[in-house]
C-alpha cells in the first residue's frame, strides 16, 4: 500500500494512505487529504493511482507543486521521492519496495539539497514566545504616527460654543422664570 508520509516539523507522520484512483490534497476540508498550513493552496493537487504508477498533478496552486525539487504540472512520482506542495514535503513511501533500504552493499546516494523557491510566499505566524517574555512594544512601533493622538482644534471650538450656549439658555429661563413669578 502507497502512502504520503509528512516530514515537516509538527505534522511529522501524518499520513495519507493512497487506496482510491483519486485523491484530492489541498488545505480546505473537502479534500481527501488535508493539510492545513498556509502555504498549501485550498485545492492544491491530485494524485492519481494509474497501475502501479503514482502521478502527481498540480491544480494551479498559488505555491507549486514540486518533485524533489523541480516544478511540476503533472508527472509520476516515484516511492521514495519528496514531493513538495508550498512548504509542506511529503515522502512516498511503498510497502515492499527497496526504496526505503537501499541495497547490501552498496552506498545510499546522496539527499538532494534543498532549492529556496522564490515563488513561495512566506507567511509570518505572529509574536515568538521570546517577544513576549522580554515585553514593551516591538521595535519600530514607537516611531509610527498612525496611532499618535491628534490635537482636533474643531472639538476644542465646538465644546467651548456649547458650554456658551448652554449658559445662555439657562440664562434665559431664569430671566423667563423670574418674570412669571416675580418676587413679592
Amino acid at each position: 500500500m502507497a502512502k504520503l508520509v509528512i516530514q515537516n516539523q509538527g505534522m511529522t507522520g501524518r499520513a495519507c494512505e493512497l487506496h482510491t484512483d483519486r485523491t484530492t490534497i489541498g488545505r480546505v476540508e473537502d479534500n481527501t487529504f488535508q493539510i492545513a498550513d498556509p502555504s498549501v493552496s485550498s485545492h492544491h493537487c491530485e494524485v492519481h493511482l494509474r497501475g502501479s504508477d503514482i502521478f502527481i498533478r498540480d491544480l494551479n496552486s498559488t505555491n507549486g507543486s514540486f518533485i524533489s525539487g523541480n516544478k511540476i504540472e503533472e508527472s509520476v512520482l516515484k516511492p521514495g521521492e519528496v514531493l513538495r506542495l508550498g512548504q509542506v514535503e511529503l515522502k512516498l513511501e511503498v510497502e515492499g519496495t527497496a526504496a526505503a533500504a537501499p541495497a547490501p552493499g552498496s552506498t545510499p546516494a546522496p539527499a538532494p539539497a534543498k532549492k529556496q523557491v522564490d515563488a513561495t510566499m512566506l507567511m509570518p505566524r505572529g509574536v515568538s514566545l521570546g517577544d513576549l517574555e522580554k515585553g514593551g512594544t516591538p521595535p519600530g512601533f514607537d516611531k509610527n504616527t498612525s496611532f499618535s493622538k491628534k490635537s482636533n482644534k474643531v472639538n476644542k471650538y465646538f465644546i467651548i460654543i456649547g458650554i456658551v450656549v448652554a449658559v445662555v439658555i439657562a440664562g434665559l429661563l431664569y430671566y423667563a422664570l423670574s418674570q412669571v413669578n416675580p418676587a413679592k
